[in-house]
């Protein structure tokens, strides 16, 4: 596919933005920073399903880098079922939950995660951008006060042998057939980490953002597509107005070709102070993807099909 933008044959500006508006209907968010939380946010997880219903969206899934919102998905969806949005989130492999600790893996299974994250900002390979990029700061969200320094975390041993306790808890995560996301480790670490997450049952992978931070290149995707991992790609890296936006149309149809369609997710990555709304971000990533040529069917597996498909909403 031709990857430098156009526009939508025949469409009239207010036929676009109904276009736009029918595919925001039914999405689903796998990324959304809503608070409390540490890292100043624009939102909390109240308001983010709220503003989820008003535009339609299907599924929130509510992200911490400290704790695990798997407590307050259930009070959600148990007090607020009316709003119509399936309120989901997972176990954040980072220091404050113990690093790669099977008891908070556990824990959070049983009250409803659905997603494992391994390590994120505590990962050994984000704390090692975050040293070697003096920019760093302006690119990755801050806590509101200063923190603990993190103690950096990898899957390996000295010897690059994936380490026992993760082997527990891929084996937690083949159990309950819940996602596996490699959070922010790099490439390299998981290869080993996805090999063996196969070998143990695990049926659902995912890669978030896989070229931030996580350096996959446009072949890794490409590999990671032959192996049946899905990718998720950040819209706050794309969206105009965002402190976060790193890429250009281009490159995202370039991501999109090496992931394939029916393994790409886009999900929105947004709910810090200064950014633009979430369902904001959804409008825009969508009419980018109009502009490239995709049609609605496409736009709608990435946005909504692929992520109920991994995460099992249609089981």
């Amino acid at each position: 596919m031709n990857a430098v933008p156009k526009p939508v044959a025949g469409s009239t500006d207010r036929e676009r933005d109904a276009t736009i508006d029918q595919l925001v209907k039914g999405a689903i968010d796998l990324h959304c920073h809503s608070g409390p939380s540490v890292m100043a946010r624009y939102l909390d997880h109240i308001e983010a399903m709220k503003e989820a219903s008003e535009a339609g969206l299907r599924a929130l899934l509510l992200k911490d880098h400290y704790y695990s919102a798997t407590p307050v998905t259930a009070l959600l969806n148990k007090h607020f079922s009316e709003l119509g949005v399936l309120m989901l989130s997972g176990v954040p492999l980072n220091n404050a939950v113990g690093g790669l600790n099977v008891h908070a893996v556990e824990h959070g299974i049983k009250l409803g995660a659905r997603l494992v994250w391994m390590p994120t900002f505590s990962s050994k390979n984000h704390i090692d951008h975050h040293k070697a990029d003096a920019h760093f700061t302006d690119k990755f969200p801050q806590t509101k006060r200063k923190m603990i320094e993190p103690e950096p975390l990898t899957v390996l041993d000295a010897q690059g042998r994936l380490k026992p306790e993760v082997k527990d808890i891929l084996d937690l995560i083949a159990e309950a057939d819940v996602v596996l996301s490699g959070g922010h480790l790099h490439i390299s670490e998981m290869w080993p980490l996805f090999d063996e997450a196969r070998a143990r049952g695990v049926k659902r992978i995912l890669v978030n953002h896989p070229t931030y931070v996580v350096d996959a290149t446009l072949d890794d995707m490409r590999e990671l597509a032959r192996q049946g991992v899905y990718m998720e790609h950040s819209m706050c890296m794309w969206v105009p107005g965002s402190k976060f936006k790193f890429y250009d149309p281009e490159f995202l149809q370039q991501v999109i070709d090496a992931g394939t369609v029916d393994l790409t997710i886009l999900g929105s990555d947004l709910g810090q102070v200064g950014n633009p709304r979430i369902v904001d971000g959804f409008r825009s990533v969508i009419g980018t993807c109009l502009d490239l040529g995709h049609g609605e069917d496409d736009i709608r597996k990435m946005t909504s099909t692929n992520a109920a498909t991994l995460m099992g909403l249609e089981d």
